[in-house]
């Protein structure tokens, strides 16, 4: 047990006690992420990792960061932090996937107006639930008490991941090519991003998220609060079987900014809108905030969590490989010659 404690500092808001309290609360969520490259316990300076490199010739680390943006809002309105930690590790790791690289570890940053230990213990449970879904191991992270910058009640998060490939078999779009099939990961619904936009439309601090939406068979603040899903594992699985030839994590921009990083310039993905399985939480908010349907695939996942790129011919192969991973997925469009990125047909 730690001898160090500052009166001062406690009566300037900071309380490095419950600082202590949170990391003895979070120790048993971070050992369920361990794998066998961990080094080091928490606690030290610095995380420790030592990768598996049999059988790759030349390997290539692939890093990833983000937070959970202003969903963040949602889970305050809701006091529920136990799901925003799986949003904090999704959004990196299926960020690095797209490179076709396995996540190795990760570590988390939470920054608060007053540490909880019991709050951080459950945001913690979120990140290690999502590193136990990635297979990355939780080897570290910070939690900085801010007392006068952020409200006692609120708190941001965010967090960084490191995966690895070997160079030969990073995903690239070079062998895309005209009349490839592009293949639809679904999403759970919003994910995590355009909440500046959910928030505005739905009046958040107005309205009652708690109650039950009939367009949706569940409140509104739940259906915001289902986590981003991660596909790391049925993506490794597909890399084993299929010539994967280019992967789109669907985020920030939604198909217009995202399905293009994949695809070389001279061709463009064409997307048929009536193939699209559109979760009804996407027609509630174009509905309620008259949002232009080329803002809605310009802002929002429309329930396409990932796209995939392969051979024609390959396409059945990848669907079956997918579907065993225990993903419904399903064709969108194809590969053709043109300079528009992305067009929705």
């Amino acid at each position: 047990m730690s001898k160090s404690f500052s009166e001062s500092y406690k009566a300037a808001g900071v309380d490095i006690t419950a600082g202590y309290e949170a990391v003895q609360l979070m120790k048993a969520h971070i050992a369920r992420t361990n794998t066998e490259g961990v080094v080091s316990d928490i606690g030290g300076f610095g995380g420790l990792f030592m990768p598996n490199l049999a059988g790759m010739k030349n390997p290539v680390l692939v890093s990833g960061t983000d937070g959970v943006g202003t969903k963040l809002k949602i889970a305050f309105l809701m006091d529920r932090h136990d799901t925003v930690g799986i949003d904090c590790v999704a959004m990196c790791v299926n960020d690095i996937i797209c490179s076709g690289a396995a996540p190795l570890f990760f570590l988390d940053y939470i920054a608060l107006g007053k540490n909880i230990p019991e709050k951080v213990a459950q945001i913690v449970k979120g990140v290690a639930d999502g590193c136990v879904m990635a297979g990355a191991a939780l080897i570290g992270g910070e939690t900085a008490e801010m007392p006068g910058f952020y409200p006692e009640d609120e708190y941001d998060l965010a967090g960084f991941s490191v995966g690895i490939v070997d160079r030969d078999r990073i995903i690239d779009n070079r062998k895309t090519a005209p009349g490839d099939a592009i293949i639809a990961l679904p999403s759970s619904g919003v994910h995590s991003n355009g909440f500046s936009l959910v928030r505005r439309i739905f009046d958040v601090e107005k309205r009652d998220m708690k109650a039950y939406s009939p367009d949706l068979g569940a409140s509104i603040g739940e259906t915001l609060l289902t986590p981003t899903k991660i596909y790391v594992r049925p993506l490794l699985a597909l890399l084993k079987e299929v010539d994967v030839k280019g992967v789109s994590h669907i985020t920030g921009g939604g198909f217009y900014e995202n399905i293009p990083r994949s695809i070389p310039e001279g061709l463009t993905a064409k997307i048929e809108e009536k193939a699209l399985r559109i979760p009804p939480i996407f027609n509630l908010i174009q509905k309620e905030g008259r949002v232009p349907v080329r803002d809605m695939f310009n802002t929002f996942n429309m329930g396409v969590g990932m796209s995939i790129t392969v051979s024609k011919d390959e396409a059945d192969k990848a669907l079956s490989v997918l579907r065993f991973s225990g993903e419904d997925a399903y064709i969108i469009g194809e590969i053709a010659e043109g300079s528009e990125g992305v067009v929705i047909c």
